[in-house]
């Protein structure tokens, strides 16, 4: 565990702190202890453990064994882990750290602001000062999420009316606030006791000072500028002179084998299997276990890339020749940044550029915003919302600038309105900037981020731009009165309510998405329950609700925000088992549907049945500082079934049984010893007591020669269960043996006993193949005693090996990661610790194998609140009928920091004949009756279509292939006999094919034919 800073530098947290892994030590029964159940033998065997000869050694030095705990307690963190467990992977301990000792001051609490103080206090700091000296007004509850009418009613401050709120999110971080006067007269020492101050909703001449006095105090206050004005933002980071950052990439560096290495000048690196390497010139590797030029191990070499397979690593000509092995790792090198103040920066601004192309979009931002910033100087307020005298005052200050006049009118009209998704994509972006000030962990943005929104308002009707005195108004400033009353009016499904369904559903309650006044609705579905480890992103979420449904209590917290919305919260997964409910009835009331899923299979299938009702679908996702965001329109765009991503490498099996090379493979390994022993073996053991009424009956069967099947299996495990707890003891020890030993010894004496492999005649143990070496059992060892001993002894484990005379059974243990207490981590990190040891492979800690064993995604708030903030904005943009040319699909990389900005990919055309294509899109149909055969199908589909299918196919099912025996008499039966469908079975998606134009090649694909079984089928029930 990382020690904690001297209780001198760091105040008591407002609760106390757990440890990061809570393990009491386990209670030892006495040797006396009775067995916990009385069974009489089933079978005549002898006994298991038969007392050992006086001559032979006892198994172990001492007749009783202490218990101690699996984990010691480490002395109490600075974080709190249970929280933030998905988070450390993101960041790592060491800027947790950093992050929960730092004190951070934040101004003005508007929808910008309000979402930068959320994903702060998710992360973690120490302190945070929320400030503003504006009241609550009935326009504020569009964009701060956080206020409530009764604030409005009160008027009361809005930095006082978040502050509880925002509080509750992380009772580790102190949140205060202030609502004394900021401005030019303002003496600024008191922010000399912050690490880092942000600014929003503040005029760029306050910027400017606070900025100077950040940027040359000793050392440096990190400072963040943040302006979200209508459909335009901007945002300025200067970390000071000299900011030193430790990680730039925050990319785990993997072990690279290697193939060869010349002896040369230079000398070329050429990687096994054409693997890439994924390096940059410049960068620097350490190399391991290299045989032949010895010299190179444990020396880090600057790279100068050649080929992704291939790189230079300097003069290698006086070393010894290459013989075999050896792998590299990229050497996490710190990097300086150097920042410019605000007012250098004004003049030749570094931007970043997220859409390429369209490059000169954010130095146009810049200047269009600089010119709004001379207008609040001269006129001391916004231009007035859709004033044109104002418009044309805005762009007369841009005109020594090259600046789209079209642009800049959109931001006058616009700057006094508030877009919430847009205040969420820019919040997430700097809330991540204020992570890199606080812990030097990736590469900071350097300078300035600028883009607006693509949302275009030069036809909306100046009537649009009329006050409604509601929460909407600032909103109405953006995208008019049309667009708020459809957004009012939509029918939303989300399917998925952890990360991105809670900020997706903040985003709906500010949009106004779904009242219930105007017969919208948004319909919301999630299986799972809430758990401790979702409180760190999943902000709609308080410790009281854990263990209760994700949807419901969600839908009750969106209510808080928007007591208008219509939510209808429901607890099903959406897949084939659950069409009856959301049938096609069901995608017909609906507008778009919305995933915030995080597995591909399940997004796989809401897009196909969007694909098949004809209904747009905005997916995101996020792993760790990435994310993406994808925008599905019905004709105009490719579907997320339209790409595959490669599939996942799985370890070859031979590689996991005796060739393990890196620690990947140990803990996979670990983990399926754990499933062989605690789920599958005891499941087959109960499988088997379900079909075989008594222990009797199957031993008369059995000596009778019949074949049982899992017969075997479980007679090996009644036979070896143990009745006593110095059984389980003597187990666990002949199990340690047989993994760590036995198996090893065998397979280390008969290969060392030929170097040579007979069928290459080459060296058998050569990269990536590790020869390994047995382990004996050792008490003192500090792998040993909290490994498989230990593990296999708790009680969670113990209780597996236990059945009763009235019902044989036993209890199979599903794989749970997040509990401490139930062994179920300690058996797999200490199994793949030894294992790893046995191979020559570095050991990994605890949190690491817990996110490979449990797969666990890397997460963090900031970039979940930017992913959603992007998808909703696309959701506008459909609502709002835009053309093509204005979707955009997003990655990003908020470590790097990257944005990518792309068009969506165009829908494909197949072409079957000249006059006769089709897209993903379109569907054929057919209308049957009950005496509707096979070739009468076949008829309708030349005569409604022009052409003749020649293979018919219903799911897996070939209902017609002419070449295919039989088929050709198939022609003459109904449809309803081939198919046989259920009695409330309306229609059919078939798979048709054509003849190709020319002989020779293959049959043309064709689009899905929905057949109905009656001319009065309903299209609505399915």
């Amino acid at each position: 565990p990382l020690p904690c800073p001297p209780p001198s530098s760091l105040p008591p947290p407002p609760l106390p702190c757990p440890p990061l892994f809570p393990a009491p030590p386990l209670p030892c029964p006495p040797s006396s202890l009775p067995p916990p159940y009385s069974l009489s033998p089933l079978f005549p065997a002898p006994p298991l453990f038969p007392a050992p000869p006086s001559s032979l050694p006892p198994l172990f030095p001492a007749p009783h064994l202490p218990c101690p705990p699996l984990f010691p307690a480490p002395p109490l963190p600075c974080l709190p882990p249970p929280l933030s467990l998905r988070q450390r992977y993101v960041l790592g301990d060491s800027a947790m750290q950093q992050m929960a000792q730092s004190s951070v001051f934040l101004s003005g609490m508007g929808g910008l602001g309000v979402e930068i103080a959320k994903n702060i206090v998710l992360a973690g700091v120490k302190v945070l000062t929320l400030h503003d000296t504006k009241q609550c007004e009935t326009w504020d509850l569009g964009s701060n999420f956080f206020l409530r009418q009764d604030d409005v009613l009160t008027q009361r401050n809005r930095a006082l009316a978040v502050h509880p709120r925002v509080a509750e999110l992380n009772p580790y971080v102190h949140v205060d606030t202030s609502s004394s006067s900021l401005d030019l007269s303002t003496d600024l020492c008191f922010l000399k006791r912050y690490q880092c101050v942000i600014l929003t909703e503040a005029r760029l001449s306050l910027q400017k000072k606070i900025n100077d006095f950040c940027h040359f105090h000793q050392p440096p206050i990190r400072f963040i500028g943040c302006d979200a004005y209508g459909i335009c933002v901007r945002v300025f980071c200067d970390f000071g002179d000299q900011f030193e950052v430790s990680d730039p990439t925050g990319e785990e560096a993997k072990e690279m084998f290697i193939q060869n290495i010349t002896q040369g000048n230079p000398g070329v690196v050429t990687c096994m299997d054409s693997r890439t390497h994924g390096l940059q010139t410049g960068q620097s590797v350490l190399f391991r276990e290299v045989n032949g030029m010895d010299t190179l191990n444990g020396t880090a070499r600057q790279v100068t890339v050649l080929s992704p397979y291939s790189f230079s690593v300097g003069d290698t000509s006086c070393l010894q020749p290459y013989a075999h092995g050896g792998f590299f790792l990229l050497v996490k090198t710190p990097r300086t940044y150097s920042f410019e103040t605000m007012e250098q920066q004004l003049s030749e601004p570094q931007v970043l550029t997220p859409d390429f192309s369209k490059p000169e979009a954010p130095l146009q931002i810049h200047a269009a915003m600089l010119a709004l910033d001379a207008f609040q100087e001269q006129h001391n307020r916004l231009p007035n919302i859709g004033c044109c005298q104002d418009a044309e005052v805005l762009v007369k200050l841009t005109e020594e600038a090259p600046v789209n006049s079209e642009l800049v009118r959109c931001l006058s009209r616009t700057a006094q309105g508030s877009l919430p998704p847009l205040a969420a994509a820019v919040g997430g972006i700097a809330s991540q900037e204020v992570l890199k000030a606080l812990t030097g962990k990736f590469a900071p943005l350097q300078q300035w981020v600028g883009q607006p929104t693509a949302i275009h308002l030069t036809e909306v009707r100046r009537s649009d731009w009329l006050f409604g005195g509601d929460r909407y108004d600032g909103l109405r400033a953006c995208i008019g009165e049309t667009m708020c009353l459809e957004l009012h009016k939509l029918r939303v499904f989300m399917v998925g309510c952890g990360a991105i369904g809670c900020e997706m559903l903040k985003n709906f309650a500010l949009l106004g998405v779904g009242l219930a006044k105007s017969s919208g609705e948004v319909c919301v579905t999630d299986p799972d329950l809430i758990e401790k480890s979702n409180l760190n992103r999943q902000f709609l979420f308080r410790s009281q609700h854990i263990q209760k449904p994700k949807s419901t209590t969600a839908a009750v917290a969106t209510l808080k925000i928007n007591p208008e919305m219509q939510v209808d919260a429901h607890l099903n997964k959406v897949c084939p088992a659950t069409e009856g409910v959301y049938n096609d009835l069901f995608y017909s009331r609906l507008h778009l549907v919305v995933t915030a899923l995080d597995n591909v299979e399940a997004r796989r299938y809401v897009d196909s049945r969007s694909v098949s009702n004809q209904k747009a679908l905005l997916d995101s996702g996020t792993m760790g500082t990435k994310g993406h965001t994808e925008i599905i329109v019905p004709n105009l765009t490719e579907s997320y079934n339209s790409h595959r991503d490669p599939p996942e490498e799985e370890i070859p099996f031979c590689t996991l049984k005796s060739f393990p090379a890196v620690i990947e493979h140990t803990i996979q390994w670990a983990r399926d010893k754990f499933e062989s022993a605690f789920a599958h073996k005891p499941t087959i053991y109960n499988m088997f007591w379900q079909t075989h009424s008594s222990a009797e009956a199957v031993l008369q069967r059995m000596q009778q020669r019949e074949t049982l099947e899992g017969a075997f299996q479980v007679v090996k495990l009644l036979s070896r269960r143990p009745s006593q707890w110095e059984h389980c003891i003597i187990l666990a020890r002949l199990k340690f043996d047989k993994y760590f030993k036995r198996k090893i010894t065998c397979c280390h004496d008969i290969v060392l006993s030929s170097h040579l492999c007979p069928c290459s005649a080459g060296l058998f143990w050569q990269s990536p193949k590790r020869p390994p070496s047995p382990i004996e059992f050792d008490l003192k060892d500090s792998l040993q005693p909290e490994g498989t001993i230990d593990t296999l002894l708790t009680p969670d484990c113990v209780c597996v090996c236990v059945c009763t005379t009235e019902r044989l059974r036993m209890s199979p243990r599903v794989f749970e990661k997040d509990d401490d207490l139930n062994g179920h981590m300690d058996f797999v990190a200490s199994a793949s610790s030894l294992r790893a040891r046995m191979y020559s492979i570095e050991v990994a800690d605890r949190l690491k194998t817990k996110r490979i064993a449990g797969k666990i995604i890397p997460a963090i708030a900031t970039a979940t609140a930017a992913v959603a903030g992007l998808v909703s904005l696309e959701l506008v943009k459909v609502v709002g009928g835009y053309g093509f040319e204005s979707f955009n699909n997003c990655f990003f990389n908020l470590a790097i920091p990257v944005m990518v900005l792309t068009e969506a990919a165009p829908v494909k055309r197949t072409q079957i004949r000249e006059d006769i294509s089709f897209s993903i899109w379109d569907r054929w149909t057919v209308w049957g009756h009950q005496h509707f055969s096979l070739s009468d199908f076949i008829n309708a589909v030349l005569v409604n279509y022009g052409i003749e299918p020649t293979m018919v196919v219903h799911g897996v099912k070939m209902l017609y292939v002419p070449v295919m025996p039989g088929h050709n008499k198939r022609l003459k039966l109904t449809m309803q006999k081939l198919i046989k469908p259920s009695v409330d079975r309306r229609y059919v998606d078939l798979t048709v094919s054509f003849a190709p134009e020319s002989d020779g090649d293959e049959d043309l694909p064709g689009p899905p034919v929905r057949y109905y079984f009656s001319p009065d089928g309903d299209a609505h029930t399915a």
